[in-house]
């Protein structure tokens, strides 16, 4: 079932020829920024766990139709996503707490930013970038690190690359999922 957010993004939404779906980054921004205040207003408590992973990466879908997928991730240290573009689909993330470190290759160089808490970043198509857990001070040992994301299309596809001894670019594996940042479970 569409909520009335989901209904008001959509109806101003003007199609796009040159992208894969109908929906911009703008629009994925405020997906993300809405399901984000859904997560902090308690209305998806009853898809998290009784206690975060420490170990493991943990992601919930939070919403899904045919023009994009909404995903809540816990991030835990020491566990990246690898270097990955999300082949044909946009995306956008919110950061509802503790903070990200992204990796982005720009073209000849991996650079970082860090993303807080309520920060946002929006991944037009052949974004390629590594994310992961960022130590600081709203990061505690045992308070997760929580994100939302949403894709669209929804995810069919993900690419990982590695940076060669010669500064370029180099696709590793292309992988068939439909789960994000990786082949969380």
């Amino acid at each position: 079932m569409l909520s009335a957010y989901s209904l008001d993004v959509r109806a101003s939404v003007s199609a796009d020829s040159s992208l894969p779906t109908r929906l911009r980054p703008a629009d994925l921004l405020r997906i993300t920024d809405q399901r984000a205040s859904d997560v902090l207003d308690g209305r998806y408590d009853h898809l998290l766990p009784s206690a975060f992973p420490t170990r493991d990466r943990w992601s919930t879908r939070l919403y899904a139709d045919d023009d994009v997928d909404v995903w809540l991730i816990s991030w835990v240290p020491d566990r990246s996503t690898e270097l990955h573009d999300h082949a044909g689909s946009l995306g956008a993330l919110t950061v509802l707490s503790g903070n990200l470190a992204e990796y982005r290759w720009s073209g000849g160089e991996l650079r970082r930013r860090t993303l807080e808490a309520g920060d946002q970043a929006a991944f037009p198509l052949g974004w390629v970038h590594d994310v992961m857990r960022a130590p600081g001070p709203a990061t505690g040992a045992t308070e997760p690190t929580l994100s939302v994301h949403a894709y669209s299309p929804p995810l069919a596809a993900m690419s990982f690359y590695e940076v060669t001894d010669h500064g370029a670019l180099r696709r590793t594996r292309t992988e068939l999922t439909d789960l994000p940042e990786g082949g969380l479970q």
